[in-house]
């Protein structure tokens, strides 16, 4: 298994949800981000405090952690 040395967990801090380097962001709030922020020069104009590794390291790890099931979608 991949190590991410950028991805913590605290059991005192939200809960225990992966955050990226202790700070109080979730992988989850980053991975919304990217999707709102598309550009990533705004991206990191909203987080000042992300480095393009944190983001790398938290869509990995997002990608990593979710299930091969298959989910229907409706047809458009």
């Amino acid at each position: 298994m991949k190590t991410f040395d950028r991805i913590t967990r605290d059991p005192a801090m939200l809960g225990g949800q992966p955050t990226v380097r202790g700070m109080r962001l979730t992988v989850r709030r980053v991975v919304e981000a990217v999707a709102l922020y598309p550009n990533r020069d705004d991206l990191f104009a909203e987080y000042p405090e992300l480095e393009p590794e944190d983001v790398r390291q938290a869509l990995e790890f997002a990608a990593q952690n979710l299930d091969d099931r298959v989910i229907a979608l409706e047809l458009a």
